[in-house]
């Protein structure tokens, strides 16, 4: 595998997966360098690994090339996994942060601290011509706070607490959430599996 497209046109993510392959010698491109203008994949599934899925495979099969997609959200426990899947447009269309994690709030209001207990989950889909997709899932622990704190962020971050910090996401200093994200833990077991599959190239030659 010497280029890898990533199913998304959002820059921030590129930036990271392009770290991730550079050290392998593995070209990373998004959809927005690509010449064919490929159609919206719909995200039907139920869960993360499924929306994955959907946006690697179709992507994959049209292009006839690797391709990497990432589904992400947050899953709160005594909102039964609510948002989950459907954490972008919680508040309904147009998404917004605000009205999502204002939603959130809502119906949290009543919830005592010992209760608000949450995640941001990200599963990582590889979809690579005639192989098995291929998954990876990483996660960021902590806890719903009771009111929005923090300009540092998108998303749920402003009312995310992750565990082992008193504040939220959106106060935290960019560097150190980018080693304790969601994303950065799907990362880090994708790269476990990039150098087990070049080990294992290794030895068979």
């Amino acid at each position: 595998m010497k280029e890898i497209i990533i199913a998304t046109k959002n820059e921030g993510k590129v930036k990271e997966f392009k770290q991730l392959f550079d050290q392998y010698g593995i070209q990373v491109k998004s959809l927005i360098d690509l010449d064919t203008d490929l159609p919206e994949v719909e995200e039907t599934g139920v869960t993360f690994q499924e929306n994955a899925r959907l946006k690697a495979e179709q992507i994959s099969a049209m292009i006839e090339q690797p391709v990497l997609a990432d589904d992400s959200g947050l899953v709160i426990d005594t909102l039964e996994g609510r948002p989950g899947v459907y954490s972008a447009r919680y508040g309904g269309e147009p998404t917004n942060d605000l009205l999502n994690y204002e939603k959130v709030l809502t119906e949290m209001e009543d919830v005592p601290e010992k209760k608000r207990s949450a995640r941001f989950i990200c599963v990582l889909a590889m979809a690579i011509p005639g192989e098995k997709t291929i998954f990876k899932e990483g996660a960021c622990e902590g806890v719903i706070s009771t009111e929005p704190k923090g300009e540092n962020g998108f998303g749920y971050d402003p009312i995310f607490i992750p565990n082992g910090y008193n504040k939220t996401m959106a106060e935290l200093d960019q560097s150190v959430k980018n080693k304790i994200s969601h994303r950065f833990n799907a990362l880090i077991q994708l790269e476990t599996w990039l150098n087990e599959e070049i080990n294992a190239g290794e030895k068979d030659e």
